[in-house]
């Protein structure tokens, strides 16, 4: 058995029994854990309000070889974001993206760019025109750091690097074609807007492509839709909905 500290975000909680409850947390340092923690659930639990899902916590466990629940210790808070998580759509906003964590994650698989990430997204999200353009941005980064963002960089079958200015077909597989190039049923387009908005994701904050894309929320639709279903297909899913391209 070893004892283990680390920063953590609480993702969600679900109850064990009539006093405990099932933690899931995503670590700094560890990645996904699910931990256990005792008397959680009584009226004067040593935990408090430390548990509130979406709060960056420091965590202390005990992991026993072999087994995925780990044993929680003490939970200290360094950011509560209970105020911003009690409104419906920001916590819509937020358990949609500790899903695809969770979905996309390992337990005990270390990850700091995606803790990194993680964090920065859920400071970002102030205000609700931001919401949306937070959610796009954790699907394009978290499709990213898993392998299974496109290249949209170039022509599927002429090579040519794709112009920012100019549309393209948007073919099956989710690359893109020159529109004389087409030689696959065309599933969308992805106009100049578009491709300037999911070039800005991978390259700006979170904070940063919210004030991007502001004034553009149409191909934050658009790009999330496409990214919707890209995660769809890495987690052999049906696309929710059913979401429309261009």
């Amino acid at each position: 058995m070893s004892l283990r500290q680390t920063e953590a975000i609480v993702i969600k909680s679900y109850s064990l029994s009539e006093a405990d409850r099932i933690v899931v947390f995503f670590t700094r340092e560890f990645g996904l854990i699910r931990g256990v923690a005792k008397g959680a659930k009584r009226l004067q639990s040593r935990f408090g309000s430390m548990l509130e899902p979406f709060s960056t916590v420091s965590l202390e466990y005990f992991q026993k070889e072999e087994r995925e629940l780990v044993s929680i210790q003490s939970v200290d808070l360094i950011k509560s974001r209970f105020a911003t998580a009690s409104d419906p759509d920001f916590l819509d906003t937020y358990s949609y993206i500790g899903d695809l964590l969770t979905d996309f994650s390992f337990p005990h698989d270390a990850d700091e760019k995606l803790y990194r990430m993680l964090s920065a997204c859920l400071s970002a999200a102030e205000t609700e025109r931001g919401l949306a353009s937070v959610g796009l941005y954790f699907e394009v980064w978290l499709l990213r750091l898993s392998g299974f963002l496109p290249d949209w960089s170039s022509c599927e079958v002429c090579s040519r690097p794709t112009d920012p200015s100019r549309e393209f077909l948007l073919v099956p597989g989710f690359h893109l074609q020159c529109p004389t190039c087409k030689r696959n049923y065309v599933i969308g387009t992805i106009n100049s807007a578009d491709m300037q908005t999911f070039n800005a994701v991978q390259r700006l904050s979170p904070t940063d492509f919210i004030q991007f894309s502001s004034t553009n929320q149409e191909s934050v639709v658009v790009i999330s839709s496409v990214m919707k279903r890209l995660i769809a297909q890495a987690l052999g899913r049906e696309v929710a909905g059913g979401a429309a391209l261009r």
